[in-house]
């Protein structure tokens, strides 16, 4: 059976519940079956929040992700409050801000909230960028259906924007695994 249980997380407005439907539709695309669920702070920007995707080619029986194979954090204060659960020898990427000292898992860090705002010159891009590390490290999905999934997700006028965004985390993904 192949089965992902990912956890992404990061600060409310960085767009990572969105990041996790478009996750969950590229699965839905490849052809399996997934699972999506969300939470966060009472705050709308600023509080740490999570979305959580369960992919599996065999059927889904439990909604919430138990124990994350694969872990993203955008921020410190989601590291330190949602870390926690990511199983031995799971895949951990991270911000390069963020602080993550984990000795049981092999982390990747990379520059993926200032390659949105500064390369790419657009901060609210920073969850595809972070989608496209996250696919190149794991390949929880397919490339092609995570690009369909993003285009039918962003907002029109916006498609060219994004397909640099999902590139530049692809690129940054190979790099981290060199």
């Amino acid at each position: 059976m192949d089965k992902h249980e990912i956890r992404l997380s990061g600060s409310g407005g960085q767009g990572l519940i969105l990041a996790g439907i478009i996750l969950a539709e590229a699965a839905i695309i490849d052809g399996k079956n997934a699972v999506q669920t969300q939470s966060y702070g009472p705050e709308a920007r600023g509080g740490a929040s999570k979305a959580e995707v369960i992919i599996s080619t065999e059927k889904i029986d439990f909604p919430k992700v138990r124990e994350c194979d694969i872990f993203l954090s955008l921020t410190q204060k989601s590291y330190d409050q949602y870390s926690k659960g990511l199983k031995e020898g799971g895949i951990m990427i991270v911000d390069s801000i963020v602080n993550a000292n984990n000795a049981k898992n092999k982390v990747y860090s990379a520059p993926i909230i200032d390659t949105a705002a500064h390369v790419i010159g657009k901060a609210m891009v920073t969850n595809i960028v972070a989608l496209g590390a996250l696919v190149a490290i794991s390949n929880a999905v397919t490339r092609e259906a995570l690009e369909q999934a993003v285009l039918s997700r962003v907002p029109k006028g916006t498609e060219e924007l994004n397909k640099k965004a999902l590139e530049m985390g692809y690129i940054m993904g190979e790099n981290a695994i060199k």
